[in-house]
């Protein structure tokens, strides 16, 4: 067909051939009321995990076990290593080559030299990627075999 006798389609035409067969992918029922803790008017609960609300119990096992995986999340396979060049201390974590994780602490943030001069020049440490001294202190922590890689839990 010539590029003259082309026709543009009628958008609104193809919208709503689109919306007769694949629908307007919203459910058309009224939400839960998530005013209270565990759902609307009807009973009815929003949460996608159940509460064990009648089976108190099991609800503090749940708790405990949320508990302790969040813990070991955040904590498991970290190390302290002390900075060599202004001697904070930070809790690293070598999932592997290349991958380090590092926890820094108020106190350690607000101490180390290479944050103070870039706050003393007006920087953001924020969008600082890393401390150079910490990241050489991190690899002689490896390379003196203290901080060894730990194995990701999967």
């Amino acid at each position: 067909m010539p590029d003259d006798q082309r026709t543009v389609p009628d958008v609104d035409r193809l919208a709503r051939s689109m919306l007769l067969l694949h629908g307007d992918g919203h459910d058309h029922h009224e939400p839960p009321d998530r005013s209270g803790s565990n759902g609307g008017s009807n009973g009815e609960s929003w949460s996608k995990s159940r509460d064990f609300a009648d089976d108190p119990q099991r609800a503090a096992a749940v708790a405990e076990a949320s508990r302790a995986d969040r813990e070991r999340y955040l904590t498991s396979g970290l190390q302290p290593v002390d900075c060599r060049f202004c001697h904070v201390t930070v809790t690293v974590r070598r999932p592997g080559p290349g991958h380090t994780a590092v926890q820094w602490n108020s106190d350690a943030a607000r101490r180390c030299a290479h944050f103070a001069e870039i706050r003393s020049s007006g920087g953001d440490t924020a969008r600082t990627r890393a401390c150079p001294k910490l990241s050489d202190s991190i690899e002689h922590a490896v390379a003196e075999g203290y901080l060894d890689a730990v194995p990701e839990e999967g």
